[in-house]
């Protein structure tokens, strides 16, 4: 029973030795991808917060109209059909 112990923890020391290598060989590969990608994470963080209140696009589209009522025709218009192109483009996905 101790052998078998003796087994497992060497093989366990030997796992952690392989994964803290394969841990600094991934580092280092994609260290220079790292600012880009959390700019992706904060853009996709920020569709998520704009998804998740509506409210808050909606009263901000109503102040736009109120103001400035040609500028909120056109962004209506375009992002009326930005919402049928993605539409169309999760239906061929």
């Amino acid at each position: 029973m101790k052998r078998r112990l003796k087994e497992l923890e060497s093989r366990q020391l030997e796992l952690q030795r392989r994964a803290a290598v394969e841990r600094s060989e991934f580092a280092r590969h994609f260290g220079p991808l790292e600012k880009p990608l959390s700019w992706a994470d904060k853009g996709m963080n920020a569709i998520h917060f704009i998804k998740d209140t509506p409210i808050l696009w909606t009263s901000a589209f109503a102040v736009l109209s109120h103001y400035k009522p040609k500028l909120a025709s056109k962004a209506l218009a375009v992002g009326w059909g930005a919402m049928k192109l993605l539409k169309s483009a999760k239906s061929l996905l």
